[in-house]
């Protein structure tokens, strides 16, 4: 049986994707075929794999630290929020249906074969998985036919080591209340124990990390200081999303984010994060949109008519008019786009009640909801200036009006886009334009301002630092030893 590990976590969002991607790396560079695997992933910020479907973004980023191309056996159960109760729920790769809260957890055991089928056939190619588990296996409510956790981890029979985020505070009760509360076949699947995002002297924690292996039995596989260079790449959880500033003494280009409840695919401001010369604001409610913005930038969403309605509600809609009136830009990527239009109809219900809404009218297009989902990675230049882009298209839905004509990007079979006459509004339905060097020099120019980054350049640098972050702080040989109980 391939060797495995799953790295499951004391809560959300303590790190695991992260530790993740940093072991794939340093596995990977030891010359090992390493594939990364999640069961089950909740969120809206997707990524396209070579093989036409979807799966978390964080799992595209742990493949690439593997130096793999993403397929869609890596993530094999996406849920894609689009209510306070209900999900998109996208089986290997391909959208199936969409579910209430209580319906799939009802039934989320019917997916277990393709779990593991998805989980066998990628094993198939590697000579070590690294795995992420979800939330937290703590959560017993959700243990009955669970897929993300133990539920997986005995099915595949794979070693866990449980991770905790000691800068929530309280780690020691968060590892020491995992243990006590799993049940003794669980308690049993677990390695031992790391601790993520310590800050200060390691020292300091001796005692804490000794009373934890005294009450647990388990040992620790590493103390791991802040990873001060995360933000760097790409974030698949909302909450990972911030505000980032210009460099002290740069002129910055300031580009506002209205928050919305669904956003989607927002790794498209990643790379704008990243130039020091400019600023990215996420605007939450309740906050008007401000008067210096050189752009508003209105990004993906799960459920465009439901954030559009959010985007009415906290008045945006006459700041973005105010905006335009003092010589301001706008961009809309994929539902943003779709918002721009001037309605918005889903006669289907496909995301939501069925019914038209009207859109902000800032482009004169109409879109309709409807046909099967498209997933599919792009290639082509922009226009006018023939700069090289590549990204990827992923959205329910068709645009067309006279805007098209104005189509500023040239793929291999279609201009795509839309731009307002006097080129002040755009949209456009392809993710990770701004990832293009090229394109994004050009595109902040025409805002009056430079580009300096070498964007995938610098996601590789800080990947490679994450490994060796991991290689210094985790015992990656107890790790592999670790990995070579699977199927035991």
């Amino acid at each position: 049986m391939t060797p495995a590990v799953m790295i499951q976590g004391t809560g959300s969002n303590v790190g695991k994707s992260l530790i993740v991607a940093g072991l794939c790396r340093a596995l990977a560079r030891r010359g090992l075929r390493v594939a990364p695997f999640k069961p089950q992933n909740m969120s809206n910020n997707a990524a396209v794999t070579t093989d036409g479907g979807e799966i978390g973004r964080a799992q595209a980023l742990q493949a690439r630290a593997a130096f793999r191309a993403p397929v869609s056996d890596m993530n094999p159960v996406l849920l894609k929020p689009e209510s306070e109760t209900g999900a998109q729920l996208v089986v290997q790769g391909r959208r199936r249906s969409t579910q209430e809260a209580q319906v799939y957890q009802r039934d989320k055991a019917t997916l277990l074969a393709a779990v593991m089928d998805s989980y066998h056939r990628l094993a198939g190619t590697a000579d070590i998985m690294v795995i992420e588990g979800a939330g937290s296996p703590a959560e017993t409510n959700l243990r009955q036919g669970d897929i993300a956790n133990m539920g997986f981890a005995q099915a595949a029979r794979v070693p866990v080591v449980l991770v905790g985020d000691i800068d929530r505070g309280g780690v020691i009760a968060q590892i020491v209340g995992t243990q006590a509360v799993l049940d003794g076949a669980d308690r049993a699947r677990i390695a031992g124990f790391a601790i993520n995002r310590f800050r200060g002297d390691l020292r300091l924690f001796d005692r804490g990390r000794d009373d934890i292996v005294d009450r647990t039995g388990w040992p620790c596989f590493g103390v791991i200081p802040w990873f001060f260079d995360a933000w760097r790449l790409p974030a698949e959880d909302m909450m990972d999303i911030a505000s980032r500033p210009a460099a002290p003494g740069a002129t910055a280009c300031k580009i506002v984010v209205p928050q919305l409840p669904r956003m989607a695919n927002f790794d498209d401001l990643d790379p704008l994060s990243a130039e020091p010369g400019v600023t990215v604001e996420i605007l939450p409610p309740g906050r008007a949109l401000p008067g210096d913005a050189d752009l508003v930038l209105i990004p993906g969403s799960k459920s465009t008519r439901g954030d559009l309605a959010f985007l009415r509600a906290q008045a945006w809609d006459i700041d973005i008019q105010a905006h335009l009136r003092r010589g301001g830009h706008v961009m809309g990527l994929c539902g943003g786009y779709q918002m721009l239009g001037r309605t918005i109809a889903d006669p289907e219900g496909l995301e939501g009640a069925p019914g038209t809404d009207p859109g902000l009218g800032l482009l004169q297009v109409d879109t309709v909801m409807q046909g099967d989902k498209t997933v599919t990675l792009r290639q082509g230049r922009a226009l006018p200036g023939g700069e090289a882009v590549a990204g990827y298209e992923i959205h329910l839905g068709r645009t067309e009006g006279p805007d098209r004509a104005r189509g500023w990007i040239e793929l291999e079979d279609q201009r795509e886009g839309a731009a307002s006459a006097d080129g002040r509004v755009m949209g456009s339905y392809l993710h990770g334009l701004f990832a293009s060097d090229a394109f994004r020099a050009a595109f902040l120019a025409g805002l009056g301002h430079g580009a300096t980054q070498a964007y995938e350049a610098g996601v590789e640098t800080v990947l490679e630092a994450l490994a060796d972050h991991l290689e210094a702080h985790m015992d990656i040989p107890g790790l592999l030893a670790v990995a070579q109980r699977a199927g035991a």
